[in-house]
């Protein structure tokens, strides 16, 4: 805040407002000064504010006024100067209507003042992680266990959502995306009615959530009652191969101080020598928390750098139209040392 000559900022992301504050209800703005934070939120919060975060300022409006008033007066009072405003937590027309409820301020939007705190996980969110991810792969275990050769892709997420939830999860970190035959070949494709029946394979890509954090994994696997795998074993086989290897090779790269655009380069350069660089068309990675997607972007035109502490998705992927799209993705925790793989779901051709 300094840096940009703030005197308050306007925290509006519901995810940074719990961040900040352990507050895990929506509808509230946090008001952060050098001296002050003011969590402003209203009447339908006053009892969960007492147990989340008992001795945090507060600010509670009351049912005839709204959260854009309520910070309008805080402001105000405190004859704020220049107030930065998290631009990714307000729509333009939010912004404007503040703008004109703190006459008496510059209001100014920022970006990433919050995430940049974020990227470096503390240990107790490191554990959160890991119980996402748990709770993710008892899920997955679950669908194995019970796919039929009937079940289409829609069954299998609807499936999974439960699966997910009775592990102990509050729901799917994401709408998973599952692809049977070459609508694995679709990065991001949506739920079809074809069956497992209809392809020798699929890909399964799913996450939970669980609390206020996430996890993230994709498998292909063998589909249960699909046509014969002779006829595409084989082709199937050398993708998947150079996958893995490019996988293995940017989480060797992965350790503090380096800059991702080397970590995407260790997996998109090993895929462009196998012939298929034309087929990875989308980053390497993410960060993983709070949000599904996060800081560090893991990608060849990103600029961040690892450090110790951050939590991110490695996922190289080759994708032929006319075939199958192969996607492996893990969760890793960066630590002094390298790269400490998260997720413990097998990944070897074996494991299909």
């Amino acid at each position: 805040m300094r840096d940009a000559s703030l005197d308050a900022l306007i925290v509006a992301k519901t995810c940074n407002v719990s961040y900040l504050t352990g507050f895990t209800g929506d509808s509230s703005f946090v008001l952060v000064t050098p001296a002050r934070t003011i969590l402003i939120s209203d009447d339908r919060y006053r009892a969960q504010i007492e147990q989340e975060c008992a001795g945090l300022e507060t600010h509670i409006r009351g049912h005839d006024k709204n959260t854009y008033e309520a910070v309008g007066e805080v402001v105000s009072k405190l004859e704020l100067g220049n107030v930065g405003v998290e631009a990714a937590g307000v729509t333009l027309e939010e912004f404007e209507r503040l703008k004109g409820l703190c006459p008496s301020a510059n209001l100014v939007g920022t970006s990433g003042l919050v995430e940049k705190l974020r990227a470096v996980k503390d240990d107790t969110e490191v554990a959160a992680i890991r119980r996402a991810i748990r709770i993710a792969e008892q899920g997955f275990a679950a669908l194995r266990a019970t796919m039929r050769p009937t079940d289409t892709e829609k069954e299998l997420a609807d499936l999974l959502d439960g699966y997910v939830r009775r592990a102990g999860g509050d729901g799917m970190a994401f709408a998973p995306i599952v692809g049977v035959g070459n609508r694995s070949a679709l990065p991001h494709s949506t739920l079809s009615a074809r069956r497992l029946d209809e392809s020798p394979f699929l890909l399964v890509d799913w996450g939970a959530r669980a609390g206020l954090y996430h996890s993230d994994l994709t498998r292909i696997l063998w589909s249960p009652g699909g046509p014969p795998r002779p006829t595409v074993e084989s082709r199937l086989e050398k993708m998947y191969t150079v996958v893995l290897q490019a996988q293995t090779r940017a989480i060797a790269a992965v350790r503090p101080g380096v800059s991702v655009q080397e970590v995407d380069a260790a997996a998109r350069g090993h895929i462009a020598a196998a012939g298929y660089g034309d087929h990875f068309t989308h980053g390497l990675g993410h960060g993983i928390g709070l949000e599904v997607h996060e800081a560090p972007a893991v990608r060849s035109n990103s600029n961040d750098v690892l450090a110790a502490g951050m939590v991110l998705t490695i996922e190289p992927g080759i994708y032929l139209p006319d075939f199958a799209g192969v996607r492996i993705e893990d969760d890793l925790l960066v630590t002094p040392d390298g790269a400490e793989v998260l997720t413990s779901v097998p990944r070897d051709w074996g494991s299909l």
